[in-house]
C-alpha cells in the first residue's frame, strides 16, 4: 500500500508541475521561473506537512502521499540542475549563479512559512 501511495503522490505532484511549467511558458522568462515556483510551493507544503508530522497530526500513509509522493513529484532538482547548466553554457552566467542562491534562498523562506502555516 505504501508504494501505491508514493506513486499516486508522485504523479499528482508531477501533474502539477507540469501544469505550471505550461502555464507559465507562455511568458518566455529568460530565468526558470516555473522550476523556482515548483520547488517553493513544494517546500510550502512539505514544511507544512513536516510540522504536522511532528505533532502527530498525520499518519505515516499521510506523510508518505503528501512527502515523498506529491513534494517529491512537483520539486525538481534534476531540472533546476540542468536550467542552471543551460544558462551558464549560454553565457548568462550571472543568471546561473542567481538561480542557485534564489532557489535556496527562496526554498528555505517557503518551508519555513510552510511550517508557521500549520
Amino acid at each position: 500500500m505504501n508504494y501505491i501511495l508514493v506513486f499516486l503522490g508522485g504523479g499528482i505532484g508531477s501533474i502539477l508541475r507540469y501544469g505550471l511549467s505550461q502555464g507559465l511558458k507562455r511568458f518566455n522568462f529568460d530565468f526558470p521561473l516555473a522550476t523556482l515556483l515548483a520547488n517553493g510551493l513544494s517546500c510550502v507544503l512539505l514544511g507544512f506537512t513536516l510540522s504536522l508530522f511532528s505533532n502527530q497530526s498525520i499518519s505515516e500513509q499521510q506523510k508518505l502521499l503528501l512527502i515523498t509522493g506529491v513534494c517529491g513529484g512537483f520539486s525538481t532538482f534534476s531540472t533546476f540542475t540542468n536550467e542552471t547548466f543551460l544558462l551558464a553554457q549560454n553565457g548568462n552566467l550571472f543568471l546561473a549563479i542567481s538561480n542557485i542562491f534564489i532557489n535556496l534562498l527562496f526554498c528555505f523562506v517557503c518551508l519555513f512559512i510552510g511550517m508557521k502555516l500549520s
